[in-house]
């Protein structure tokens, strides 16, 4: 099983004077490499955990692989590699699947605070999702989207323990929570629950709401755009692109939710009882 803490030894220090030794958690922090067919496309620094998840989410986010017809197996060779197996294509099709995987290919390391580092080039980062987002009709009130954080931080059992995890959790639109996936990085948490999703057969994720603990960026925007999440919810601020991309998508990106307050920065017609 995967191990997603460490104890080590650290020294306390406590203002204005005292000090002393105790034991810590930490959060793992290991290198997952995914490969297509055995060939290596990439590697991403994550915490170990959901890793056929992360992996599938990866792919899917990327443009990689339909559901649910392209995926055949993902296999996981030791703790550190996920083997992914396609459904063959038609020659024309396999070709263009090979050129758009030479293109995700990240050329370094992708680091668990990005999830766009490495690419080739500034129209790689952008990918097209088949879901139609603006025509969700979701309705969503605010009183719920303000009780989604709390509920988010009950059911983080490795953040309780270390507090240096982020996470993402998947909601219905009463606030009832799906599925979470804990991860040092916020990408890669998204990719576990996206994964979860494909996997179960439950892409599109129409109707949903995606909460994530911290900050709202582009490849975040981008990756419920692909899910067909219509609602994203961040504690923190979101980016400038991160909010071109959700108006330009049609999705509702809330911000700074904290409390009994939030910003609704696009797609404020899905929260009710709002005054306009």
């Amino acid at each position: 099983m995967a191990t997603r803490t460490e104890r080590r030894r650290v020294l306390r220090i406590s203002l204005p004077g005292s000090s002393g030794h105790r034991a810590d958690l930490l959060a793992v922090e290991e290198p997952l490499e995914i490969r297509i067919g055995g060939t290596p496309l990439t590697v991403t620094m994550r915490t170990p955990g959901d890793d056929i998840d992360l992996a599938a989410g990866f792919l899917f986010g990327e443009g990689l692989l339909n559901p649910p017809v392209d995926l055949r197996q993902i296999r996981m060779c030791d703790e550190n590699v996920a083997d992914v197996t396609l459904a063959p294509l038609p020659l024309a099709q396999d070709v263009q699947r090979a050129t758009d995987a030479r293109r995700s290919q990240r050329n370094f390391l992708t680091t668990s605070a990005c999830g766009v580092c490495g690419k080739e080039s500034i129209e790689a980062i952008r990918v097209t999702s088949r879901y139609d987002i603006a025509a969700d009709r979701v309705q969503v009130s605010p009183e719920v989207l303000a009780s989604l954080p709390d509920r988010l931080r009950d059911a983080q059992r490795v953040f309780a323990s270390t507090g240096g995890l982020h996470a993402a959790g998947l909601f219905t639109p009463d606030g009832t929570l799906l599925v979470l996936r804990e991860d040092v990085g916020r990408h890669n948490a998204v990719d576990k629950v996206v994964g979860w999703a494909l996997r179960a057969g439950r892409l599109p994720l129409t109707g949903h709401i995606l909460l994530v603990s911290g900050r709202a960026s582009f490849e975040l925007v981008q990756k419920a755009y692909m899910a067909g999440i219509p609602v994203l919810a961040a504690v923190s601020a979101p980016s400038s692109l991160a909010v071109g991309l959700a108006e330009e998508a049609g999705l509702t990106l809330v911000g700074f939710l904290r409390g009994s307050s939030m910003n609704a920065y696009t797609g404020a017609h899905r929260l009710t009882s709002v005054p306009a």
